[in-house]
């Protein structure tokens, strides 16, 4: 059975690796929040390059006919540039099949010497795990680009200031997480921004509205979220945004009146004791 116990680093981490730690033999970034991910794997290719791992191929196997037995040759072909290689294997969907799992646990069960193999993955979830993640872990790094919750947000703002040498206190830190909520690569833009205008190591409120524009990114999906979960305030400066990008309120209304029908059900089911978990199933909650 697959280890579902597996540790997960936070991308950043992989920025950070001490520089006496060698590459571990193995690594899989996955993940839907692209920022995260890419700096994550821009990461690895930068220590590479770091340790004299000059040469890098690159396996692209979206499609269903990838030739995962070429790969499996090229684990153990000759280096044509430099003494090591970094082979990247690109599996959007997360999901390798029966014989690229092979692969996969073939290359991790004797790991070349000469080869970095990281694997780079947009979709993922918890059915994504298998034998082939619970190999990669026991002799590599995991690290899941999860996209940040907006109660995450203040922490990563946080994290991301201190990375540029900035400061700030908590009432600038939440009106950043306000105006740059749902758009993490503009966050890291405008932290970049203000790293360069700020005079000093302390970030203060008038620099940070002076530099900062609205940026906050939403969409319908996250309106009915913030209606359903009791957030009035965030909702309503969710209609605001999405008003002024010229949506009408009579286009949203589908879409909220699904999402009210499937609370509506739910909730009747609950209070006549019905079986909640099947019907979550078979509203595709879960």
């Amino acid at each position: 059975m697959p280890d579902r116990d597996i540790m997960e680093l936070r991308p950043e981490q992989l920025a950070n690796l001490p520089a006496n730690q060698p590459l571990q033999p193995a690594y899989l970034i996955a993940g839907p929040e692209t920022l995260r991910l890419v700096e994550a794997v821009d990461a690895i290719r930068a220590r590479a390059r770091t340790d004299g791992i000059t040469e890098r191929e690159v396996f692209d196997a979206e499609n269903r006919d990838f030739d995962w037995q070429q790969l499996a040759s090229s684990f153990n072909a000759p280096s044509l540039f430099s003494s090591r290689r970094l082979i990247e294997i690109h599996l959007p969907g997360g999901k390798p099949g029966k014989e690229g799992s092979e692969v996969i646990r073939a290359f991790c069960a004797a790991p070349p010497p000469d080869v970095v193999l990281l694997i780079i993955c947009n979709e993922w979830n918890k059915t994504h795990h298998g034998k082939w993640t619970d190999a990669i872990a026991r002799i590599g790094k995991i690290a899941i680009a999860w996209t940040i919750k907006p109660h995450e947000l203040p922490d990563w703002i946080t994290r991301r200031l201190h990375s540029k040498g900035l400061r700030a206190t908590a009432d600038v830190v939440q009106q950043l997480s306000t105006r740059l909520e749902g758009n993490l690569l503009a966050a890291a833009q405008e932290i970049d921004k203000l790293a360069l205008l700020t005079q000093g190591p302390l970030l203060d409120l008038e620099t940070m509205e002076s530099c900062v524009a609205d940026t906050a990114r939403y969409d319908v999906f996250r309106l009915a979220e913030a209606m359903l979960s009791g957030q009035p305030a965030a909702a309503v400066r969710m209609l605001a945004k999405l008003r002024a990008e010229g949506e009408t309120v009579a286009a949203l209304l589908p879409i909220l009146i699904k999402e009210l029908i499937r609370v509506t059900t739910l909730a009747w089911v609950q209070n006549s004791s019905g079986n909640l978990a099947a019907e979550m199933k078979a509203q595709g909650i879960w």
